[in-house]
Order: structure tokens, then C-alpha cells, then sequence
């Protein structure tokens, strides 16, 4: 793909978004250069992690190889950000962004020698079933794009966007998988007050969620129209339906994507 990449930050995430590409020998790893932020992540990773990678501990004798790479994925909480001071090199390389909330034009203003390129993606990418949200700075090329696009795609289906929408996808793509697992544990806690066991009713839930989704892409079912498949006059969905409108089930999700949405351009 390239001769050097550095990973600044080596969490979960960037793991997910590196790990495919060594396994299906796209990257070698010794052209990845990985910064931690401590020793103890740095020994964890020395000794659990299964491919042989250049890794250095932040500040530390040697680091400063990092900024030779022409692509640079940063992968750090968005505090850590303000410990980052970037060094002087060739304008034409790249930064890749994967901070929650951090705008680009915070990127471009503290990283001014560099290209930069803002991306949102969400948890389940450490199982490749990932969602990632682009959005371009400046003067990328054509290429660069593509190069872009072929570090995400092997973990993730990606979308394209204009900035002002990343906020709100990543209010529903990064936010929803917990909002997800809270419906998941409800439901699930409804069958254990039915009698089930926790596991199995937990088992049953997921099953029928993976199930229902399923349905609804295989069939090109509208969501409208699978609930009218299985609401009959008097029976018992309605009577949840009822239950759930009454206690204002869908305003409570409608406003909880938008009080995400809205924390996040808080971090701009």
C-alpha cells in the first residue's frame, strides 16, 4: 500500500482498522510505526500482540520516526490531542483522524504541515462489520482518497460526507451500538421477569433482533410494513406498542441521537 504508516495511539480501533490489512498481507508490519502514550501499553502490546511492529512509547528516544511516515492514522483520545506536537515535515503527507467530535479545521490549525482527512467509525469495526463515515480536508487527491478508503474497507463499509453531517452519523453509528445493548438488556430483562433465565432470554433477544434485520434487508420490508405483519386487532404487539408509544419510546430515541449529535460539536 505504502512504505510507512504510523499509528499514533494503538487502541482497540486502531488495531481493527490495521490488523485485516496484515492479515491479508496488504501492509507489512514493519512498515508501521506505532506511538503509545505509556510503558505499560507498549509492553502489552510487545508482548500480546501477534504481528512484530515498530512501537515507541511517547517522548521517547527515537519517536520522532513517526513523522517520516507520509501517512499518519491518529487514534488518541480527543484529550490526549493537546500532548501531540507535530514536527516539521513534508506538506503533501497525510493525517487520518478517527477523534470523535475534533473538527477539521482544529486538525488543519494543529497539524499545518499535513493534509488532513476527518473519519468517524464505529465499535463494531473490531469485528469487521464496521461503519466509517469520511469526510475530506483540503486538496486530497484522487489517490490519497483511494489509499483512504482501502484502510477502512477491509473492516468497515464506508460512507463519504460533507463535515456538517459527521456529527449526526456518528451520533447513530458510534452512540447506537450502547443505546442497541440498553434495548437488548431491557428485553431481555422482560423475559427474566416472565420466568425465563437471563441468559436464554438475552439469547432469544439477540436472536430475534439479528433475525428481524435480516427480514427487513433480505425482503426490502419497510419498517412500517413489518410492523403491520405482525400487529393484529387486539392482540398482544399492540398492546406493546401501546405501552411503548404511551411512554414515549420513540421521542426518547429521537431526542437521545440528537443530544449526541449535539455533544459532539461541543468538541469542535
Amino acid at each position: 500500500m505504502t512504505s510507512k504508516i504510523a499509528v499514533i495511539g494503538f487502541g482497540n480501533i486502531a488495531k481493527a482498522i490495521i490488523t485485516p490489512l496484515f492479515d491479508k498481507k496488504l501492509l507489512n508490519p514493519k512498515d508501521v510505526y506505532c506511538l503509545v502514550n505509556t510503558k505499560k501499553s507498549l509492553e502489552n502490546i510487545r508482548k500480546n500482540y501477534k504481528y512484530d511492529i515498530n512501537i515507541f512509547q511517547a517522548n521517547s528516544k527515537g519517536s520522532e520516526i513517526i513523522w517520516d511516515c507520509k501517512v499518519k492514522l491518529l487514534s488518541v483520545k480527543p484529550q490526549q490531542l493537546k500532548n501531540i506536537i507535530e514536527l516539521e515535515k513534508n506538506k503533501n503527507n497525510l493525517l487520518v483522524s478517527i477523534l470523535a467530535g475534533v473538527s477539521l479545521e482544529k486538525l488543519i490549525k494543529k497539524f499545518p504541515n499535513h493534509k488532513c482527512v476527518r473519519v468517524v467509525t464505529n465499535i463494531p469495526i473490531t469485528i469487521g462489520k464496521g461503519l466509517t463515515g469520511i469526510s475530506w480536508g483540503d486538496e486530497i487527491t484522487e489517490d490519497q482518497k483511494q489509499f483512504i478508503k482501502r484502510l477502512f474497507e477491509n473492516s468497515s463499509k464506508i460512507y463519504e460526507f460533507p463535515e456538517d453531517l459527521l456529527d449526526i452519523f456518528l451520533s447513530v453509528t458510534s452512540s447506537g451500538p450502547a443505546i442497541i445493548a440498553l434495548i437488548i438488556e431491557a428485553l431481555s430483562d422482560g423475559g427474566l421477569s416472565g420466568g425465563l433465565q437471563k441468559k436464554l432470554s438475552e439469547e432469544l433477544v439477540m436472536e430475534m433482533i439479528l433475525g428481524t434485520v435480516s427480514l427487513i434487508k433480505e425482503t426490502n420490508l419497510t419498517t412500517a410494513e413489518l410492523k403491520n405483519m405482525v400487529t393484529s386487532p387486539g392482540g398482544t404487539t399492540i398492546s406493546a406498542l401501546r405501552v411503548l408509544e404511551n411512554r414515549s419510546l420513540r421521542s426518547a430515541l429521537i431526542e437521545a441521537v440528537v443530544s449526541a449529535s449535539n455533544r459532539s460539536k461541543e468538541f469542535h
